[in-house]
């Protein structure tokens, strides 16, 4: 039952700010997430330039937040994988290469997909 009355404010905070440390360790410590912030900072921005509609601009946005997503998860397990390197050395190493093949699946699916959704428009400018 959540009630106001019911709620404590400083527990979710806490796990805000929680979350929020998860996030800056990610892109301090892990190249691949600043790449594809970048790029989804980038296509944001491509996508008010040319003023795409907004189920197209949904699409855009979820898969953006698909790709950093699973690149927090793939960095998580991958830490987690790190503990039990020692015991599991080449099982471990065989998840984290397919957590990798995760990332750049979605990360292959979502250019496709983009270049699917910005190509009308891209073409128009250049032919106008």
């Amino acid at each position: 039952n959540l009630t106001p009355k019911n709620m404590n404010f400083r527990r979710l905070q806490k796990s805000f700010r929680d979350a929020w440390r998860g996030v800056e360790y990610v892109y301090k410590y892990e190249q691949n997430f600043k790449i594809q912030l970048f790029f989804g900072i980038l296509i944001i921005i491509l996508m008010m330039a040319l003023q795409l509609r907004k189920s197209e601009m949904v699409v855009i946005l979820l898969l953006i937040l698909l790709v950093l997503i699973l690149e927090l998860l793939n960095s998580a397990l991958e830490k987690f994988l790190d503990i039990l390197k020692p015991r599991m050395h080449l099982q471990a190493a065989l998840v984290k290469d397919i957590l990798a093949a995760m990332v750049l699946s979605a990360s292959i699916g979502s250019i496709l997909i983009g270049s699917l959704i910005f190509f009308p428009y891209i073409t128009t400018i250049f032919l106008n």
